[in-house]
């Protein structure tokens, strides 16, 4: 009886999949946008040509990231983008992280907007849009100047305020030991 119920079930599940096409093989075309390589590495191996403008992430920030992140990157829905370049410790409460007191390299920023925004089509922004929307992140939190290019030779140069936390903690031998995460 058991037998039948699970042939059964496993039939059913086919029907339903062939219905609606799971399983289809994806194009080369599809595999290709998504495939993003090489990673960025912290000390910039792996960042493509290009330069960015704080004037132009303005626009394009705007356009394509400020109705998930809030008009100035305060947040809302979603994280918050933007905040005091203060480095967290253990009063600091989750949602005041922010690129300026959260991340350690901003080759990492990079790497990350390139291959996860913006919400709900990730991996649609061309390198420029990156570079550009990387260096009015970076301005916006107090960690550029306006008028600092940002390319594939300064984006590794630049100091993440939040470096620091990269340290072990004495006692713990833990880079947050206040944090637990999930």
């Amino acid at each position: 009886m058991v037998k039948r119920i699970l042939v059964l079930l496993a039939l059913l599940g086919l029907a339903v999949g062939a219905r609606y096409n799971l399983g289809t093989p994806i194009s080369e075309e599809l595999a290709a946008q998504y495939d993003l390589r090489p990673v960025v590495l912290r000390d910039g191996r792996g960042l493509p040509p290009g330069e960015g403008r704080v004037e132009e992430g303005e626009r394009i920030y705007a356009k394509k990231c400020a109705s998930c992140h809030g008009a100035r990157g305060e947040g809302y829905p979603f994280n918050r983008l933007v905040a005091e370049p203060f480095p967290i410790t253990p009063a600091t409460e989750p949602v005041e992280f922010a690129i300026g007191n959260y991340w350690q390299y901003a080759t990492t920023l990079y790497d990350y907007i390139r291959r996860a925004m913006p919400f709900g089509a990730p991996g649609t922004l061309t390198n420029e849009e990156v570079y550009h929307l990387v260096a009015f992140l970076l301005y916006m939190n107090g960690i550029i100047e306006a008028h600092e290019p940002i390319n594939q030779k300064t984006l590794p140069q630049v100091r993440m305020p939040a470096r620091e936390l990269l340290d072990l903690d004495p006692e713990t031998k833990r880079r947050f030991p206040w944090l637990t995460l999930p």
